[in-house]
């Protein structure tokens, strides 16, 4: 998107829901882009008539977008087109006509996501950041047929990234067989309306909570961002396969939500989870047990300490997971013999200022660092060494000493920051001492709870 054109979906997402401002912003999008790839149809009609009325500030805007729109969405997704109150015809009108200026539909819908995702972020509704999921995308390296689920797919913009990546490798569509499933219709809607507008074919399920009973088939891949340190609505079965001996916690999900995805994996599965850093820490003899099993259970490939401060709307500090139920030397995915360890990535320092803002997010180099530590330990490319500070293999003997705590500091220790400019070592003890009262939070919240249990 050219850097001229903004797109003014905060002014949006302040009026309108956060659902009906998603919708709203894509099914333009979408408009716009039919409208130019087919000049001579429906759509190119429509949006001259959005152009012309974009410019007439006496007439009701909102009226006819909605119109707009309800005539191009299916039978079953008419219901979820909002009507919009006479208060956005200004930002309507501001947003057809910067839409109507952007060239690139699949940067621009990014970017209007995650605009609009931060905007309603404090009140639960939040997306993967783009620079995130292009990590955990590139982390498990999809590969083309596979078939690919997010259980908790949001926008869909996991499945997007994951088809973006096979494309991108193999310089034609993606033949990826891509499943989502999310608690929430109104968020399924969402999801189908960004996957159309890429030109992407997806299986949504019908709206359930994913943890409520297993992954009806086993997948090559599982991406996944599950809300942080909530808890779980699902009532635990003893039979449920996915929880062998012990179910997990009710009032935290965070283990609930790995196991599921463990027990969705095939039998050369690979995960990237996005969890809280409490999922590798917590300190009660159930949460000890259950990291125990899946460490003994040898499906925990990886676990990278993320910088603190990249959600703005939680400060809990969070982990990127790296599952994988086939660790041995293959030839198509690396010849070292990963079996019975752990890597540990501590890359809390991976972040660059955003411009102009008080945001951080991952940097190109750090992202590119963490690939490269990957590909080096599990035999891909270049040689793997432990380095103090950022990264060191571990077995699972060394892992039960401590408890089971999967914290990547604890194993690599801390970076030194002897040479950092002036600016960054104060940006870096900022973050580690917030991190370190967070961490105090949590331990504290985690204490009470076993002191409940006695």
């Amino acid at each position: 998107m050219p850097p001229e054109v903004r797109i003014p979906v905060r002014d949006l997402g302040g009026l309108l829901s956060f659902h009906d401002a998603c919708r709203v912003v894509v099914g333009l999008m979408m408009l716009r882009d039919q409208a130019r790839n087919y000049p001579q149809n429906d759509q190119a009609s429509s949006w001259a008539r959005l152009l012309a009325q974009a410019d007439k500030s006496q007439q009701q805007m909102g009226s006819l977008v909605r119109e707009c729109l309800l005539r191009y969405q299916g039978e079953e997704d008419r219901a979820f087109v909002p009507r919009l109150p006479p208060t956005a015809d200004a930002v309507l009108r501001r947003l057809v006509k910067a839409a109507d200026r952007v060239d690139h539909l699949d940067d621009c819908l990014d970017r209007c996501l995650q605009d609009l995702s931060e905007t309603h972020a404090k009140s639960g509704n939040y997306f993967t950041r783009n620079d995130v999921a292009r990590l955990m995308v590139a982390a498990v390296d999809p590969q083309e047929g596979q078939l690919v689920l997010d259980p908790v797919c949001g926008s869909a913009g996991l499945l997007i990234g994951a088809a973006r990546h096979v494309s991108e490798r193999a310089g034609r569509p993606s033949n990826l067989e891509l499943t989502g499933q999310d608690v929430h219709a109104s968020t399924l809607h969402v999801a189908r309306m960004n996957l159309t507008a890429r030109n992407l074919d997806a299986r949504l399920l019908a709206p359930m909570d994913s943890l409520a009973r297993p992954a009806e088939s086993s997948y090559d891949i599982v991406l996944a961002n599950p809300p942080f340190n909530s808890s779980w609505r699902a009532e635990p079965h003893a039979d449920d396969p996915r929880w062998s001996d012990a179910a997990p916690p009710r009032d935290n999900a965070n283990l609930a939500w790995i196991l599921h995805i463990v027990h969705a994996l095939a039998p050369r599965g690979r995960a990237a989870i996005l969890m809280a850093e409490g999922a590798a820490t917590g300190a009660r003899q159930i949460e000890q047990e259950l990291r125990g099993r899946l460490v003994q259970d040898d499906v925990v490939e990886c676990v990278v300490a993320l910088p603190p401060g990249l959600f703005p709307h939680s400060r809990a500090p969070c982990c990127l997971w790296l599952l994988n139920t086939d660790k041995g030397p293959r030839d198509d995915w690396g010849s070292s013999d990963r079996r019975g360890k752990v890597l540990f990535v501590n890359a809390r320092t991976a972040y660059e200022p955003v411009p102009r803002t008080r945001k951080r997010r991952l940097s190109p180099e750090g992202v590119e660092q963490i690939l490269h530590t990957l590909e080096a330990w599990r035999g891909a490319a270049g040689k793997y060494r432990d380095e103090p500070g950022r990264c060191r293999s571990v077995g699972a003997e060394e892992i039960a000493g401590q408890r089971y705590d999967l914290q990547p500091p604890r194993y690599t220790g801390e970076f030194g920051i002897e040479g950092a400019p002036e600016q960054r070592q104060i940006d870096e003890l900022a973050a580690e001492l917030r991190y370190k009262f967070e961490e105090a939070r949590m331990l504290e919240a985690d204490l009470l709870r076993v002191l409940d249990e006695l």
